[in-house]
């Protein structure tokens, strides 16, 4: 294997700092990405290249295929799979990268720092019998959601690239085989905790609490005691509040809320069973395994706090050199949890409904509007996006009698901000896409992109993905929902 391109470092762009590889051994093992027969680049995010520091016009030949499957290793990069543990479906399992290898972490002009992770690229010492690959549609999938999820504004990992591999992977059928080319803050889960954790490695948990407050909450690392660990599990929770509201905000469905999951730095991580709902209702499931419903839609800031839970119980050893103390001051920061997450999700929702201010009552008319979007059937984005095509005292276009009574309480809830219309309307249409990733258009996407080699469908759809908030020229299939006998959605685990 090329340990080097043609082109340089200070050609390509790229600067690694590779701080996580130097945490002891019992963090990570050492391994190379294993080299593929045909690489050949899918998709390539230029902006996010830019944003990296990267030239993008450095990765126009076929340097760049191999590279983004690794065979090639970029200059600087110290290649390693990450161990780490994770409740799935409430148990616990050791696990670890068995197909994702980080290459480095890539420190942008601005400063940040970004873990660049090749997902697919073979098999490692955390395998646990597994190929180490992946298939071409889930990749792609990752890589259309998670630059959708970007658009909106919501925090998340991201995608540089997309590479085929020449070489299928084995399922339930044979599927092309790729390799995508991961960016995130970092890749720390709750999970890496629970690793360290059920091995009784106190000195490893406190070296990766400080790690973490190093990296992703350096205003607090720089504190007074209390602990790291305590000081983690309060940034963590917050940041935790506010993603999960802002999923609700949008409609989003993880569909796999395991621990491994949950990313210290607020960030969506992982686009396995992913979805998001047309009509609205909390009890939505699209994870082909998740027969209980454990990850619904509606379920997911309970969920949040009981992965919360478990990291808490994860940094005991670490809270406070008196255990009872340690255990009731991560009582009290979990219990803060749901009055957290309620006021992000009322934030949220204010912004959805034109309010600029706070009364009592707005959770209960939120509330009373999605009960009835739930019994009428209503799609989520859709009803959102339409309240405020014209001026409030407009009659909803669907003549639902529950819904034109809502309308007026909201009227005159609106009538009581000095905000003049335009203000609200622009604060509305920037916190309700008009379009979103319809799942029927992500799978018909999908299908041409995997059985049909035909990229269209997917670029099209990327690019309407890329304006979310705005209307114009926006495809038809995005705008509305889907037509009435479109299939339900079912999505499998496989990223």
């Amino acid at each position: 294997m090329s340990t080097s391109s043609e082109l340089g470092p200070l050609q390509t762009g790229w600067h690694f700092e590779n701080s996580y590889a130097r945490l002891p051994e019992a963090f990570h093992a050492r391994v190379n990405p294993t080299p593929v027969a045909q690489p050949l680049l899918v998709l390539f995010n230029r902006p996010l290249a830019q944003t990296l520091g990267l030239d993008p016009s450095a990765f126009a030949g076929p340097d760049a295929a191999a590279l983004f499957t690794g065979n090639q290793v970029p200059p600087g990069a110290e290649p390693i799979a990450q161990a780490y543990a994770g409740h799935q479906f409430g148990n616990l399992t050791r696990l670890g990268d068995g197909r994702a290898i980080l290459l480095g972490e890539q420190l942008s002009p601005s400063g940040a720092r970004f873990d660049i992770q090749l997902k697919g690229a073979g098999p490692t010492p955390y395998s646990r019998r597994g190929d180490g690959r992946a298939g071409l549609g889930p990749m792609l999938r990752e890589y259309l959601i998670s630059e959708a999820m970007h658009a909106l504004g919501i925090p998340t990992t991201r995608s540089l690239a997309v590479a085929s591999t020449g070489e299928p992977v084995f399922r339930e059928q044979p599927l092309p085989g790729a390799v995508l080319t991961r960016v995130a803050a970092s890749h720390i889960r709750v999970g890496t905790f629970e690793y360290f954790a059920a091995l009784g490695d106190i000195d490893s948990l406190r070296l990766l609490a400080t790690h973490a407050l190093q990296r992703h909450f350096p205003d607090r690392s720089a504190s007074e005691p209390p602990a790291p660990g305590l000081l983690l599990l309060e940034a963590v929770m917050e940041r935790q509040a506010s993603l999960i509201a802002q999923w609700m905000r949008v409609g989003f469905v993880h569909g796999v809320m395991n621990t491994d999951n949950m990313a210290l730095s607020g960030e969506t991580l992982d686009y396995g069973p992913c979805a998001f709902v047309d009509a609205y209702d909390p009890a939505a499931v699209f994870s082909s395994i998740d027969h209980h419903g454990r990850y619904a839609f509606g379920q997911q800031p309970g969920i949040a706090a009981w992965n919360l839970a478990r990291f808490a119980e994860a940094l005991l050893p670490i809270l406070h050199p008196d255990p009872k103390l340690g255990l009731a001051r991560a009582h009290e920061v979990i219990e803060c949890f749901p009055g957290r997450f309620h006021h992000h999700w009322l934030a949220a929702m204010r912004a959805k409904l034109g309010l600029f201010s706070a009364e009592p009552e707005d959770a209960s008319l939120i509330e009373d509007l999605l009960r009835t979007m739930h019994r009428s059937g209503s799609d989520y984005t859709h009803t959102f996006r339409n309240l405020c095509p014209h001026a409030p005292t407009a009659p909803p276009a669907a003549g639902d009698a529950a819904l034109t009574a809502w309308r007026e309480r909201w009227t005159e809830r609106l009538a009581r901000q000095p905000q003049p219309w335009p203000e609200v309307a622009r604060l509305m249409n920037t916190h309700n896409p008009a379009v979103i990733p319809r799942n029927h258009a992500v799978e018909a996407a999908l299908a041409a992109a995997t059985t049909g080699n035909n990229l269209g469908p997917l670029e099209r759809l990327q690019a309407a993905l890329a304006t979310p908030y705005d209307e114009a020229g926006q495809p038809s299939a995005l705008l509305n929902p889907p037509p009435p006998g479109t299939p339900a959605c079912r999505t499998f685990c496989g990223t």
